[in-house]
C-alpha cells in the first residue's frame, strides 16, 4: 500500500506556491538586471569611484558625510560628466553607478546595500542626474560610429555595449528603487516619487514620453542597424517604465472601478484579483501511458499478497474490481487523454473525498455513449459540485450580455410568435411563463462592460460629428503613450514580438535570426568545462528575462489601453494578430512546460546584492547543476501565466481568432500545460479550451470530459452561452477576413477622428467674401519680392488662357 501511495505522489505534480504579481521581489528584479559575465565590472565601478572620492574627499568613507557632502559631491559628479572625454565622461558615469548600487564595499550585509542604494538614488534623482542621464544616451543611440563598427564585427561581446550598459543600468536602478513604495519613506521621497512618475509618463524628453525613446532603441536593433544594444536592459527598463507610469494590476483594477461608477455602471460583481488568488489548483494526473505502466507496476508489487489471496480473486473482492481498468486505459490512448484525468487505478482504500483530487471521476468509455449522447444540454448553472474547490458555489458571478438576451428573445419570439421586434427586450407580450422567467433572471446578471459604452459613444460620435460635438479627451499617461506610439505602433509590435521568438526556448539558432546574446557573451570565450557551464546558464537566465520583460510589456499595454478605449486595445491586438503571435505564444507552449517552469538557471552565489556583499565561494560542476532549492523559478511561470492571459485576450469574443487557435491544434498543447499545478495558470488554459470546444467536434468533448467538469468549475459561466454542446450550426466557418476588416475599418474611423488633425477641413467653416479674402495677409518669403516681377510674366502674363475652352467646360 505504502508503495501505492509513492508511486501515486512521484506521479503528480507538486501545487505550487506561487503568489501573481507585477513583479517579483526587489532583490530578484535588481539581480536579473546583471548578467553574470558583467560581475568583474561591480569592483571596477568601485574602483573608479575610490579613486575619484579620495581625491576630493580626504580620508573619509560615503557613509560618514553628512547630507550637504553627499550632495556637493554629487554636483561635481554631474558637472564631470559634461567633459567631451569619452573615456572620463565612462570613469563618472561608473561612480555614479557604484553610488546607485548602494556603495557596497562600505556594507556588511545585503540590507545595508539596499537601504544605502534607496538614499543614494533619491539624492541622484534630486540632483538631477536623471536628466544628464538621458542626454547621454540619447547621444549613445545617435552614435553613427558605434553602430557602423558593430555591424561589420563578426561577433559581438559585452565590451561593444559598456557605456550604454552603464547609463541603462543607473536609470533602472533609479526607476525601479523609486517606484516601488515603502513604509518608511518620508513625504518628501513620496512626492519626489509622485513628480518622477509624471516626468517619466509626460512629453517632456523631445516631446514624448521617456518609452518611446526605449521603443526606437528596440525597433533599430531589430532592423539590424544597432546590434551592440544591451536588449535585456532596455526592454527591462522599458517595462518597468510602463509599469511605473500606467500602474499596475491592482493600479489597474482601483481604474476600473472609478471607470465604471463615472460612466453610472453597476459597479463589479467581484474583485478578479482576489477570486484568482483565493483559486486552488486542481491536480493533474498523468497520461494515460504512464497510468498503464503504473498498474503494471503496481500489480509486479501485489503478486506476493496476491499468492495469499488467490482463492479470493473470483469475488467480489477489489483486486477483481481493478481488472478492467488496464482495459479503459488501453482504450483511451487511442483518443486525446485529458490531462485533468485522475488517478483511476488507485486503491479503494483511499480517502474519496480528498479535495486536492480536484475533479470528479469519469465514467467508463463502454458507457460513455449510454450516458453522455440522450440528455439534453444541462443548463450551465448547475454545475457538477460534488468536488468543488470552494465550498460554497461557483468561483464567479454568472454574466450575461445585452446582445445575449436581444439574440434569446428573438428566437423565443420567432418560436412562440413568428416575428421579432428588434432591439427591444422588455416586450414580452405572448411570450410564455418560462420565458417571463429566463428574461428575469438573464437581467438579473446583465453586464455592461466599459468597451461597449465606448463603442456605442464612439458610433455616435461617427454617425454625428456636428451635434456631438468636439469630443473631450482626457491625456492620461495611457493616452499620451498611445498617441507617441501611433505612427509607429506596427514596427514596435513586430519588434518585440522577434524578440520573443529569439529567446524562446523552443527556438532554433538561424544565421538571419536577431542576436540577444551581444549584452552576455564575453570577450575571450570560456576555455574550460565550469566555464562553459557557467556561461549556458547566464544564456539560458538571459533569454528566460527577456522573455519576462516582453511578456509583462504586452500585457501591461494591452489592459491599459483597453481600459483607456476599446479601439487602442483592438489596434494594438490587430497587430499582434497579424504579426502572427497566436502561433508564436502556442509553439512557445510546445515544449515540456513543467521542464521549463522548474528550470534552475540562476547561480544564487553571483546574485546581486548577494555578490557584492559576500566571498565568493567556489563554484563546482556540481554546485552549478545543483542550482538553487526554489521548487518552480518564478519569472518563467509568470512569463506562462502573462503570455496565455495574452493570448486570451486577443481571442476573446473573435470568431476568426478562436479558429486560428483549432487550426493550429492547441487544444493538445494547452491541455499539456495543465500539468503545471496552479490555479491561474490553469484558470487562463481553462479558458483557452472552453472558447474553441464548440469547434474540436463530439468526439472530442467525450474524450475529455474531465476537462469540461474543469472549465464548469474554474471559468466564469455566460448563461445562455452554449459552448458545450455547440451544434454544427453554431460552429459554422464565419468570413474570417471580412470580420477583421470590418474591425479594422473601426479602429481607422477611430483614430482618424480623434488624432487626424486635418480630418474635420470639410466641415470648415469657408469665407466666401471677396474683400476678406483678399484682404487676407499672406506671409510670403523674404525675397520674393526680388523674383515678384519674373513670377508675374512667366506665370501669368506669357500663359495664354482659353476662354472658349472654360466656357465650354461650364
Amino acid at each position: 500500500m505504502q508503495q501505492t501511495d509513492d508511486m501515486e505522489g512521484s506521479m503528480e505534480s507538486p501545487n505550487l506556491e506561487f503568489e501573481y504579481g507585477d513583479t517579483d521581489s526587489f532583490t530578484a528584479e535588481l539581480s536579473e538586471l546583471y548578467s553574470y559575465t558583467e560581475e568583474p565590472e561591480f569592483s571596477l565601478n568601485r574602483d573608479y569611484f575610490e579613486e575619484d572620492f579620495k581625491n576630493h574627499v580626504k580620508g573619509r568613507r560615503w557613509m560618514e558625510l553628512s547630507v550637504e557632502e553627499q550632495r556637493a559631491y554629487v554636483m561635481r559628479l554631474l558637472d564631470a560628466l559634461e567633459v567631451t572625454d569619452r573615456d572620463k565622461r565612462l570613469k563618472v558615469a561608473r561612480a555614479i553607478l557604484y553610488l546607485a548600487q548602494g556603495v557596497f564595499d562600505e556594507c556588511d550585509t545585503e540590507t545595508d546595500v539596499l537601504y544605502w542604494s534607496r538614499h543614494n538614488v533619491f539624492l541622484l534623482y534630486d540632483m538631477g542626474i536623471f536628466t544628464a542621464l538621458l542626454e547621454l544616451l540619447s547621444m549613445e543611440i545617435d552614435n553613427n560610429q558605434a553602430c557602423s563598427s558593430a555591424v561589420r564585427k563578426p561577433a559581438i561581446s559585452l565590451a561593444d555595449s559598456t557605456e550604454l550598459r552603464v547609463l541603462l543600468s543607473i536609470m533602472y536602478l533609479m526607476v525601479e528603487t523609486i517606484r516601488v513604495e515603502m513604509e518608511s519613506d518620508s513625504p518628501e521621497r513620496k512626492a519626489a516619487r509622485e513628480a518622477f512618475k509624471m516626468e517619466l509618463g509626460s512629453p517632456l524628453y523631445n516631446g514624448e514620453p521617456f518609452a518611446l525613446l526605449l521603443f526606437t532603441m528596440v525597433t533599430k536593433f531589430c532592423s539590424m542597424n544597432a546590434p551592440h544594444f544591451p536588449m535585456k536592459k532596455v526592454l527591462l527598463l522599458l517595462w518597468k517604465t510602463i509599469l511605473f507610469t500606467l500602474g499596475g494590476f491592482e493600479e489597474l483594477q482601483e481604474m476600473k472601478v472609478r471607470m465604471r461608477d463615472h460612466l453610472n455602471l453597476p459597479p463589479l460583481p467581484e474583485d478578479s484579483i482576489k477570486v484568482v488568488r483565493n483559486m486552488r489548483a486542481a491536480s493533474p494526473p498523468a497520461s494515460a501511458m504512464e497510468l498503464i505502466e503504473q498498474q503494471q507496476q503496481q500489480k509486479r508489487g501485489r503478486r506476493s499478497r496476491r499468492s495469499a489471496f488467490v482463492d479470493s480473486l473470483e469475488g467480489d473482492s477489489p483486486y477483481a474490481k481493478k481488472q478492467p481498468l488496464v482495459k479503459q486505459d488501453s482504450l483511451d490512448t487511442y483518443n486525446e487523454r485529458d490531462p485533468f484525468k485522475n488517478d483511476d487505478a488507485r486503491d479503494e482504500e483511499d480517502d474519496p473525498e480528498d479535495v486536492d483530487s480536484g475533479i470528479e471521476g469519469e465514467v467508463d468509455p463502454l458507457d460513455r455513449d449510454v450516458i453522455i449522447q440522450p440528455p439534453p444540454p444541462p443548463p450551465p448553472l448547475r454545475p457538477p459540485t460534488e468536488r468543488m474547490s470552494f465550498p460554497k458555489g461557483l468561483p464567479w458571478a454568472p454574466k450575461v450580455r445585452e446582445k445575449d438576451i436581444e439574440h434569446f428573445l428573438e428566437t423565443s419570439r420567432n418560436k412562440f410568435i413568428g416575428f421579432t421586434l428588434g432591439n427591444d427586450i422588455d416586450t414580452l407580450v405572448g411570450l410564455p411563463r418560462p420565458i417571463h422567467e429566463s428574461v428575469k433572471t438573464l437581467k438579473l446578471h446583465k453586464y455592461v462592460s466599459i468597451a461597449e459604452v465606448q463603442i456605442k459613444r464612439e458610433d455616435e460620435l461617427q454617425q454625428c460629428p456636428m451635434t456631438m460635438g468636439e469630443e473631450e479627451v482626457e491625456e492620461t499617461p495611457t493616452e499620451i503613450l498611445y498617441l507617441g506610439m501611433l505612427p509607429s505602433l506596427s514596427q514596435y509590435v513586430i519588434a518585440l514580438l522577434k524578440l520573443l521568438l529569439a529567446a524562446a526556448p523552443t527556438s532554433k539558432a538561424k544565421t538571419d535570426s536577431i542576436n540577444i546574446l551581444a549584452d552576455v557573451l564575453p570577450e575571450e570565450m570560456p576555455i574550460t568545462v565550469l566555464q562553459s557551464m557557467k556561461l549556458g546558464i547566464d544564456v539560458n537566465r538571459h533569454k528566460e528575462i527577456i522573455v519576462k520583460a516582453i511578456s509583462a510589456l504586452l500585457l501591461l499595454l494591452l489592459k491599459h489601453f483597453k481600459l483607456n478605449h476599446i479601439y487602442q486595445f483592438e489596434y494594438v491586438a490587430q497587430h499582434l494578430v497579424f504579426a502572427n503571435c497566436i502561433p508564436l505564444i502556442l509553439k512557445f507552449f510546445n515544449q515540456n512546460i513543467m521542464s521549463y517552469i522548474s528550470a534552475k538557471n540562476s547561480i544564487c552565489a553571483l546574485d546581486f546584492p548577494h555578490c557584492a556583499v559576500h566571498e565568493m565561494p567556489e563554484l563546482t560542476a556540481e554546485s552549478l547543476e545543483a542550482g538553487d532549492s526554489n521548487q518552480f523559478c518564478w519569472r518563467n511561470l509568470f512569463s506562462c501565466i502573462n503570455l496565455l492571459r495574452i493570448l486570451n485576450k486577443i481571442t476573446k469574443w473573435k470568431h476568426s481568432r478562436t479558429m486560428m487557435l483549432v487550426v493550429f491544434k492547441s487544444a493538445p498543447i494547452l491541455k499539456r500545460a495543465l500539468k503545471v499545478k496552479q490555479a491561474m495558470m490553469q484558470l487562463y488554459v481553462l479558458k483557452l479550451l472552453k472558447i474553441q470546444t464548440k469547434y474540436l467536434g463530439r468526439q472530442w468533448r467525450k474524450s475529455n470530459m474531465k476537462t469540461m467538469s474543469a472549465i464548469y468549475q474554474k471559468v466564469r459561466h455566460r448563461l445562455n452561452d452554449d459552448w458545450a454542446y455547440g451544434n454544427d450550426i453554431d460552429a459554422r466557418p464565419w468570413d474570417f477576413q471580412a470580420e477583421e476588416c470590418a474591425l479594422r475599418e473601426s479602429i481607422e474611423k477611430f483614430n482618424t477622428r480623434r488624432y487626424d488633425k486635418n480630418q474635420n477641413s470639410e466641415f470648415a467653416p469657408v469665407d466666401n467674401c471677396l474683400q476678406s479674402v483678399l484682404g487676407q495677409r499672406v506671409d510670403l518669403p523674404e525675397d520674393f519680392h526680388y523674383s515678384y516681377e519674373m513670377w508675374l510674366e512667366r506665370e501669368v502674363f506669357s500663359q495664354p488662357i482659353q476662354w472658349e475652352g472654360l466656357l465650354q467646360a461650364q
